[in-house]
């Protein structure tokens, strides 16, 4: 019999091990990559929620290691925004001196301003809407996928939302991740506004797209 994943409440001492899960979380994934750096992104989508949020961060564990985490937060409007996060990790890490991360900046800015220049929407900001004021990010690792693991980091997460009376959330995925899309889809998520192409994003040669999903659902 196969040992059952557990799914708890992040405590301090789970740190650096779940810092270390991180990339191996994000491998293989598109957009799992993004400049290259994996601190900078981290800092952005795991750290800011360990040090500001810990209490809406889940970790699930399989023999005894962490193999996925739900990292979420509660109010949105209160929280630094993606921006805002990816401003401090430029400077913090100084990515203008890293030639990779400076090449996919200016790719992206290159992109943005041709996409406008077709009229195209490139408004990838988070949504801000008192229907689904809650956020969240969850990764899995491939040894915890097929376990259960991100179902249940998901139940929990839902539970916290609905304890704390927050009456909806939203998370921001690839369109082009349908494994993802199709797994929020049987938690409750749906599909909410427009697919937004991502400047300079491209993987295996295909234009990356962002998708927003809500739940409940509009």
């Amino acid at each position: 019999m196969s040992e059952p994943v557990v799914v708890r409440r992040f405590v301090e001492a789970d740190r650096a091990e779940l810092l270390a899960l991180f990339a191996r979380a994000g491998e293989g994934a598109p957009g799992g990559e993004l400049w290259g750096h994996v601190p900078s992104v981290r800092d952005i989508y795991l750290t800011a929620y360990i040090d500001l949020e810990p209490e809406s961060l889940f970790v699930a564990e399989l023999g005894g290691r962490l193999v996925g985490y739900l990292a979420g937060c509660l109010d949105s409007a209160s929280f630094p925004s993606e921006d805002e996060r990816l401003s401090q990790a430029i400077r913090q890490h100084r990515l203008w001196l890293r030639p990779r991360a400076l090449a996919f900046f200016a790719r992206d800015r290159l992109a943005a301003a041709a996409a406008r220049l077709r009229g195209q929407s490139t408004d990838l900001s988070e949504l801000v809407d008192p229907r689904w004021p809650a956020h969240l990010h969850i990764d899995v690792a491939a040894e915890g996928r097929g376990t259960g693991a991100a179902q249940e980091l998901m139940r929990q997460w839902l539970a916290h939302v609905d304890t704390a009376g927050v009456p909806g959330c939203f998370l921001q995925t690839l369109a082009e991740n349908t494994r993802a899309v199709r797994f929020f889809e049987r938690m409750g998520f749906h599909a909410h506004g427009e697919q937004v192409a991502i400047p300079g994003g491209r993987h295996e040669g295909r234009q990356l797209h962002q998708l927003t999903m809500v739940h409940p659902g509009p």
